[in-house]
């Protein structure tokens, strides 16, 4: 891990009070879940008083800040950092690793994706390729944004059915994200994917999806040259991690909303058509 030391221009005292103020708890409110007098939070926020390192940690986990940014909360108190951040590919992540590969390759035929903080793709499994046939070969240079490869007029935007709902659930997350985290990497992707002009038609009318389907989850309806594919799709993260890389990985993962669906996923990686 590299030098640390330049990240947090401001006083950790002011830190703690803007996350405070971002997770939109009083003083009060804060000091309670600490199990902690008003007094001495208002004496951490002002920089009357200086916390250790154990507090520091504590009240990070009330706030549930980013190992990431808990990272830069020490450094600005003078203390060293405290959780690693590793390549995927270091020895060290090997249990993550698989678990991750497990994951990914047990839900075939049906795709199934890792994604870091950043919407960036680390993994897919081998039902993803085929869904990106036709998309423009920039967007599939690495490092691949997700956002940007589905809402681009180039991506996979003009395959998907039911674009403007499933634009407002991708916007909408990524929003939720920023909230949490004020990440400034994604407040310009925010920025650039809700300039993209929406794509021309396809053409294709949209059938009514399942009501069932309907009334729980936006599903992604995507056209293909096997018909409309409709999937729902389902997040899952590592519980309590310790580094930094793992703590930031999110598994997405497709599940087909209907038969048909299903069985051309099942057809396609047997061998049909892709």
């Amino acid at each position: 891990m590299g030098d640390m030391s330049s990240l947090s221009p401001q006083p950790v005292g002011h830190l703690l009070r803007e996350w405070r103020q971002r997770r939109r708890l009083s003083q009060l409110d804060l000091a309670v879940e600490a199990n902690i007098s008003t007094k001495h939070l208002s004496f951490l926020e002002t920089g009357r008083s200086a916390p250790s390192r154990d507090m520091l940690l504590h009240l990070a986990e009330q706030l549930a800040i980013p190992l990431r940014e808990q990272n830069i909360l020490l450094v600005a108190a003078g203390y060293a950092p405290s959780f690693p951040e590793r390549s995927l590919d270091d020895p060290a992540l090997d249990a993550a690793r698989q678990a991750i590969n497990l994951v990914l390759t047990g839900h075939e035929p049906y795709p199934a994706l890792a994604i870091d903080c950043h919407w960036t793709l680390m993994r897919a499994n081998r039902a993803v390729p085929p869904l990106l046939v036709g998309t423009d070969a920039a967007l599939l240079q690495p490092p691949v944004n997700v956002v940007r490869l589905s809402l681009h007029p180039a991506g996979l935007a003009p395959r998907i059915a039911n674009y403007r709902e499933w634009r407002a659930h991708l916007l909408a997350r990524l929003r939720r994200q920023i909230e949490l985290s004020a990440d400034p990497v994604l407040v310009e992707l925010l920025r650039e994917v809700t300039e993209y002009p929406p794509p021309r038609s396809t053409g294709t009318s949209q059938p009514a999806r399942p009501r069932a389907v309907a009334e729980v989850v936006v599903p992604l309806q995507l056209t293909t040259d096997d018909g409309l594919l409709s999937f729902i799709s389902t997040t899952t993260i590592f519980g309590t991690p310790r580094d930094i890389t793992v703590s930031e990985v999110a598994l997405e993962s497709f599940f087909p909303a209907d038969a048909v669906t299903a069985e051309t996923m099942r057809r396609r990686l047997a061998g049909g058509t892709a």
